[in-house]
C-alpha cells in the first residue's frame, strides 16, 4: 500500500477510512516497538500481525514488507508539520514560523510512549539499511511536499532556487534534530526534547533568512 502524499489536501475521512487509518497506525506502532526492542531481523510479519490483532493477509494489505509497515508512524510528524506550514500566511514563512510550526506539530503528536518507540526505531536504523532507506524516503517526500507548499504560498513571487534551498534546509534540520535526539550522543543537551533540538538546528541554519 503506497503512502499518502505528505502534502495532500486535508478533509475529514469517512468512518471506514478512519478505521483503516487506525489499523494501519496500530500495525506501524506495533512493528516499531518490536523492531526497537528486538531488531528487525528477529521480528517477522506474523509476529507484527498477531500483536496488532490482525490476520497476516490483513497485514499485507497495509504493508508490502515488515519494514515498510512502520512508515505511517515515521511520516505522521511530517504530515502535521506540512499542514501547519500550509495553513500559514500566503508568503514564505519566517525562521520563527518554521520553528513554531515544527514545535506545534511535535506537541500535537505522539504520546510519551510513542516517542520512546520512535527513539528506539531511529536507533535501530543505524544497523538496518532497509529502515534507513524508508526514513530517507520519507524525508525526501517531506522536502518535496514542502517545496510544493512554499511555491503555492509564494504565488507569482515564487523563487524556485530559494524555495528548493529553503525546503531542503528546513526538512534537513528536522531530520538531523530527530536523529540527534534519538542518539543523544555528542550533544551537550543530554535530556533535550525533540522540540528543543529542532529549534536549535533551525536557529543555527537561519532557515529562509
Amino acid at each position: 500500500m503506497s503512502a499518502q502524499p505528505l502534502d495532500s489536501p486535508s478533509r475529514r475521512p469517512s468512518l471506514a477510512e478512519r478505521r483503516k487509518l487506525e489499523t494501519r497506525m496500530e500495525i506501524a506502532r506495533t512493528a516499531a516497538r518490536l523492531f526497537a526492542e528486538h531488531g528487525t531481523a528477529a521480528v517477522t510479519a506474523d509476529q507484527i500481525a498477531a500483536e496488532s490483532g490482525v490476520a497476516l493477509r490483513t497485514f499485507y494489505r497495509y504493508a508490502r514488507t515488515k519494514e515498510e509497515s512502520v512508515e505511517p508512524m515515521l511520516a505522521a510528524g511530517a504530515q502535521r508539520w506540512l499542514a501547519e506550514i500550509g495553513a500559514g500566511p500566503r508568503r514564505l514563512p519566517t525562521p520563527a514560523e518554521f520553528q513554531s510550526a515544527a514545535v506545534r506539530s511535535l506537541a500535537l503528536g505522539d504520546s510519551p510512549g510513542d516517542l520512546e518507540i520512535t527513539r528506539g526505531l531511529l536507533r535501530a536504523m543505524e544497523t538496518d539499511p532497509t529502515l534507513r532507506a524508508i526514513w530517507h524516503r520519507i524525508n525526501l517526500e517531506t522536502e518535496r511536499g514542502l517545496t510544493r507548499i512554499l511555491t503555492d504560498l509564494s504565488g507569482s513571487q515564487a523563487d524556485p532556487f530559494r524555495i528548493r534551498l529553503t525546503s531542503a534546509a528546513a526538512a534537513g534540520a528536522i531530520r538531523v534534530a530527530l536523529e540527534l535526539w534519538a542518539a543523544q550522543d555528542g550533544i551537550p543537551e543530554r535530556n533535550a526534547s525533540p522540540a528543543d533540538l529542532v529549534v536549535r538546528c533551525m536557529r543555527q541554519l537561519h532557515v529562509a533568512e
